[in-house]
């Protein structure tokens, strides 16, 4: 199973098709990894009879028989051969049903024909001409004239050039991503989604959908504009005539809102209906396009030849608008009369000589102009430069003469042509660039194509390039024939209301009228035709929760619930009422699109993944990213704020999809890049050390599971979780005990066991389960090899090992001393959580209370810091900081308490000072009684030949006496009561709870001394006790063992005699134990009310045989300090106490670095 899936690995990686393929390559059997049951040995006549060498079945040998693959048996069970999948592959395809199968679904519902596949289309036919009809459109018709007389030839060519440049180099990376394998329906969404991520994907392909769908509103909003004002203006439902100003543009924009209601409405029937409507009117739509364009050429040609009369009448240097009279003058003569002119009438208030006129009007003469000189007028030269205008300012002429007195307000402006909006620079490059978009009009029918990879980068740089040298070629001809006043007149007014573009066609203005309205009309439906089914597709992938129902449709796929969202959004679009406006908000989407086509080829370029081959060669990540800069610019060049909009939108859904959407796998470039960028970090921090102010607890949080691989400890993950305030690494590990082949299902159980706790707790990090011969080998491989490179922990955190008191080998505490001595070898803390099941959940908080550090020792800071990161945390956030430290005798208490209060606070640390003072006393008996013991224990063991397992048995047993046998007020009253019983070697007692189990109890009635307290369980022991030892006939050393009469009683009467005298013990063990209880003391009077204590500890002993001492006297007593009759290491312990919970702290990392941590 294995091997089949590294094969099928990397057969992804050879091959750029999607999942899909692999249930082809794959048998269901292959996926699930398993072969089914082993096969027996055969019989030696049926392996010669067959030729396959291990076959058992007669059945398969035939028929496998004479395909000369014998040695490939076993894998034709799982993986098929590569000579019957030749015919799959090359026949592969992965395209959802689009218009043209939905089309066939539709005609042959009734009769229930198998639908008959369609053509499959050239580049011309494809991708070439389908760009054109896409790129070429309304703004070309309506506003390419006005943007040439406003910003000039010279900054109008930039405008193009700049918008062009963008689009080819998009192309180029497209192209690259579409010929790197199969490009279904989906167009830009489908090369995002699968070179970006799903994240990327959605967020890009809303916007792409918006941009597409905001474009249907622009063009339906071009087509209103063309049908009532240039067709049949007298169709206004709501009158401009006799308005002025405000009033005459409310009105203009009220038409527009319901003629466009009505045209949307329309056209979503159309669509509804079938989009077989559309498609058979596709071809009408591109034909009025190229007959338009090829009008405009030949009415530039004939305007060299006898340009077309088209009079502008210009008051002074005003241009004034041509309605309302017949004849550019004041006054002409009639039967040799002078008569005035409908103009005076219009200037006058009345049609005599003598009538009183508008001050301008009677100061200036009235001059006509022609308004198309032709292309050898040198007219270009005026026309180069911009000359832009405020909203309300009349168009004036530049080289006529004109009187205005200063100060005059201009009256009559209903007269003139103005400027219906303040113009720049940047609303230019924002109304422009919808007119070069639809540069995918291509990889949107790769389904179509009889050879998409090598007809799209053909077609789709061949329409850029021929509508690149439309729109240039249109500026500067455009400046070269059509007067200046003209061509910043955007309705055409002054040239009797003619498209001003239309004046220059040839053979009639109409041509161009007709063609750009029906142009429009199929841009519309495209848009509506399009939409739709990007937002099904974004549906269907689940990438975007909320979008599911938008999925569903009629029964052959049409996109209904899509369709009807898509009109309401488009509906938005239309109320806003003006193409100006409209414009620059696809543009927004639209460069926003292209940005990421670019930057997913410049990451597949420089990440060099191997399955980026893509067939299109002429592409490289400097223009890629060329690219996605201009796109940037031009975000920002059109309008910074929809910008801004654009981008927090696509992050919203970015982040939504990341956090609420459904899972998506799609070998994405962004994985790569995480993983370059991992890599790149990673060696980094190989280079040298981390600075101390960089410092951060990275802990490696070892677990352990059950035999249904649940974790035992799930509030250790919660401490994590509280302790991580600091942020840094989180590795959750766990060992499991066998080879990895045997548990290598447990091991992924226990794997996915871990990772949902952590997703509970809400814990960031990693998961590492490691199989080892035994547990302990498996948690030193943990501490040793967890983590990468620079990225390693620093800390340790473990729970207290559980019913260690009860295991028959004694194996847990040994494996627990074991993992302090090898987490102090390797320089690293460790934390140690006792009675994990008692604290706080994330869920809990405290409303008040402290955190009580006794600062004992000085350990780099690692007190002062754990306080400080639980505090971030909402549990422990109201607790209150305390900090203790000890005082010896020689010590100035005053001082200590001011230079300590100093140090903290720059430590910028609040916390509450106090200083205990060990005052010198004489050591009580208790402390001599105790000392008696651990010697006595020593001595005991020593003497009795017992079995490994029994000596420390035995070691358990009197220890666990201690805190009853020791109640005398007269230590040298002593006495002491054996009774040795045999039992068999394979016997074993019931478990017991840990504070009941006791196999030897002294004989004491005397209570504890004040300055230790005692357990509950302590107290209630009853007055008599009796002493029992328990052992084998097996020694330890594996000799007979000696009959049990001789042992028994030669070992009880040296038991007699070897009690040694007070006088006798180790001093040193006598002066720690003293002070381990004088401390413990003060500990419990002052801290008894903390919700946590921090305190150092000492490690574990050198001496090895002294490991039972130290984890008896760490569990035994909650708050006690000690060596454990042995000196201590010299790294220390931090214990923390949280109610009943302890949590044990060997810090063995670098002093320095952790305090200069701090201070920083």
């Amino acid at each position: 199973p294995s091997a089949a899936r590294v094969s099928r690995m990397g057969w992804e990686s050879f091959s750029s098709m999607d999942a899909s393929l692999f249930s082809i390559l794959l048998s269901p059997t292959a996926c699930t990894g398993s072969r089914g049951v082993p096969r027996t040995e055969p019989a030696l006549l049926s392996s010669e009879s067959s030729p396959f060498i291990n076959s058992s079945d007669p059945e398969k040998s035939q028929q496998y028989d004479g395909k000369n693959m014998a040695l490939f048996e076993e894998e034709m069970d799982t993986s098929p051969m590569v000579s019957s999948l030749l015919s799959s592959l090359a026949n592969y395809s992965n395209l959802p049903q689009g218009s043209k199968e939905h089309e066939e679904a539709e005609n042959n519902e009734g009769a229930r024909k198998k639908p008959v596949q369609a053509p499959r289309m050239g580049t011309l036919m494809g991708v070439y001409l389908p760009c054109m009809q896409n790129i070429l459109g309304v703004i070309l018709f309506l506003r390419m004239t006005w943007m040439v007389g406003i910003g000039g030839v010279i900054e109008a060519f930039i405008i193009v050039l700049m918008c062009c440049s963008t689009t080819m180099l998009t192309a180029i990376s497209m192209s690259a991503i579409a010929t790197n394998g199969v490009v279904p329906a989906g167009g830009s969404y489908y090369m995002i989604s699968r070179s970006l991520g799903p994240e990327f994907g959605g967020a890009v392909g809303i916007c792409f959908y918006l941009g597409t769908t905001y474009a249907g509103a622009m063009y339906i909003l071009g087509c209103i504009e063309i049908l009532l004002i240039y067709i049949a203006p007298q169709a206004a439902i709501f009158k401009m005539e006799g308005l002025e100003g405000p009033e005459a543009e409310a009105a203009m924009l009220n038409n527009m809102r319901v003629y466009g209601s009505l045209v949307l409405t329309f056209m979503a029937i159309v669509v509804f209906v079938g989009v077989k409507y559309v498609n058979k009117l596709a071809l009408v739509f591109l034909a009025c396009v190229i007959s338009s364009i090829l009008a405009v050429y030949a009415g530039v040609i004939k305007t060299a030849i006898e340009p077309p009369v088209f009079p502008v009448c210009m008051l002074g240097n005003r241009t004034l608008i041509w309605k309302g009279f017949d004849v550019c003058a004041k006054v002409m003569e009639r039967e040799n009369a002078t008569v005035t002119t409908k103009l005076w009438r219009l200037f006058c208030d009345s049609e005599f000589l003598n009538a009183t006129c508008d001050t301008y009007f009677t100061n200036n003469n009235v001059t006509e102009i022609q308004g198309i000189p032709g292309v050898t007028s040198g007219i270009l030269k005026e026309n180069l430069f911009g000359n832009y205008l405020e909203k309300g300012v009349i168009l004036q002429k530049n080289g006529l003469s004109s009187y205005d007195e200063p100060d005059a307000v201009p009256t009559n402006t209903n007269r003139y042509v103005v400027a219906d909006i303040t113009t720049f620079f940047t609303l230019l490059v924002g109304i422009y660039f919808p007119s070069v978009t639809g540069i995918m009009a291509g990889s949107n029918r790769s389904g179509d194509l009889r050879d998409a990879q090598k007809s799209i980068p053909i077609g789709t740089i061949l329409a850029i390039s021929t509508t690149s040298f439309i729109y240039m070629s249109s500026v500067v001809l455009f400046g070269s024939c059509i007067e200046g006043s003209v061509l910043r007149d955007k309705f055409g007014e002054a040239v009797r209301g003619n498209l001003v573009i239309g004046t220059l066609a040839w053979p009639s203005p109409w041509v161009i009228v007709f063609g750009s309205f029906f142009s429009t009309c199929g841009a519309g439906l495209q848009s509506l035709t399009g939409a739709p089914r990007l937002l099904q597709a974004i549906a269907r992938d689940g990438i975007v929760p909320f979008l599911r129902i938008f999925g569903h449709g009629k029964a052959n796929g049409e996109p209904t619930w899509a369709l009807l969202l898509t009109a309401f959004i488009c509906e938005s679009g239309i109320l806003i009422a003006s193409l100006d406006s409209v414009a620059p908000i696809l543009s927004m989407f639209f460069l926003m699109c292209y940005m990421f086509v670019n930057l997913a080829c410049a990451l597949q370029t420089l990440l060099r993944t191997p399955n980026w081959r893509p067939r299109f060669k002429f592409y490289h990540w400097a223009l890629s990213f060329l690219g996605m800069s201009l796109c940037l610019s031009l975000m920002f060049i059109c309008s910074w704020y929809y910008a801004i909009v654009a981008m927090v939108i696509a992050s919203c859904i970015y982040k939504y999809i990341e956090f609420q959407g459904a899972e998506k796998e799609w070998g994405d470039g962004i994985r790569g890049l995480s993983l370059s960028a991992a890599r790149y970090a990673l060696m980094r921090l190989e280079e040298g050390p981390p600075h101390t102010k960089n410092w951060r607890p990275q802990i490696l949080v070892l677990v352990s599971v059950d035999a249904e691989q649940n974790v035992e400890q799930p509030r250790l993950l919660s401490l994590t979780n509280q302790l991580k305030a600091g942020k840094g690494l989180t590795i959750v590990g766990t060992a499991l005990a066998g080879t990895f082949l045997d548990n290598h299902p447990q091991a992924q159980q226990a794997e996915q066991s871990v990772k949902k706790l952590m997703e509970t707790e809400k814990v960031k990090g990693f998961c590492q389960v490691v199989v080892s011969s035994n547990i302990r080998d498996g948690t030193s491989h943990l501490v040793q090899a967890s983590g990468l490179g620079g990225l390693q922990h620093n800390t340790v955190l473990v729970s207290w090992p559980r019913n260690w008191k009860q295991a028959e080998d004694h194996q847990l505490w040994r494996n627990f001393i074991e993992l302090v001595r090898e987490t102090t070898a390797a320089s690293k803390a460790l934390l140690v959580a006792k009675n994990i099941s008692a604290f706080p959940s994330n869920g809990e908080r405290f409303t008040e209370g402290h955190i009580d550090v006794w600062w004992i020792v000085h350990d780099g800071g690692m007190l002062m810091l754990l306080p400080f990161l639980l505090r971030q945390h909402k549990v422990w956030r109201k607790c209150k900081m305390r900090i203790f430290t000890v005082a010896q005798m020689d010590d100035n208490s005053i001082q200590m308490k001011k230079d300590l209060t100093t140090f903290l606070y720059h430590l910028r640390i609040d916390a509450q000072v106090e200083v205990v003072e060990m005052q010198d006393s004489d050591i009580s008996a208790y402390t001599y009684e105790k000392t008696l013991m651990m010697e006595q224990r020593s001595q005991i063991l020593k003497q009795i030949n017992l079995t490994k397992t029994e000596r420390e048995r035995e070691i358990q047993s009197i220890t666990d006496s201690s805190r009853g046998s020791i109640r005398r007020k007269n230590p040298a009253a002593v006495t002491t009561q054996l009774s040795v019983t045999e039992e068999p070697a394979a016997s074993s007692k019931e478990e017991k709870p840990e504070e009941e189990e006791q196999l030897i109890h002294d004989k004491s009635t005397n209570p504890p001394t004040p300055a230790t307290p005692q357990s509950p369980a302590a107290e209630a022991e009853t007055p008599s006790t009796v002493v029992q030892m328990t052992w084998t006939e097996t020694k330890c050393d594996g000799e007979q063992a000696k009959p049990l009469g001789i042992t028994t009683n030669e070992a009880i009467k040296d038991l007699f005699n070897m009690k040694p005298e007070w006088e006798n013990l180790n001093q040193s063990n006598v002066r720690r134990m003293h002070t381990a209880l004088r401390l413990n003391g003060e500990i419990v009077k002052k801290s008894q009310e903390a919700k946590l204590v921090l305190l150092n500890m000492p490690g574990p002993p050198r001496n090895r045989t002294g490991d039972e001492n130290c984890i008896l006297y760490l569990h035994d007593m909650h708050v006690r300090l000690c060596a454990g009759g042995h000196k201590a290491r010299a790294e220390q312990t931090v214990l923390m106490v949280c109610t009943m919970c302890l949590l044990f702290f060997f810090n063995s990392t670098s002093l320095s670095q952790t305090w200069s941590s701090l201070k920083s």
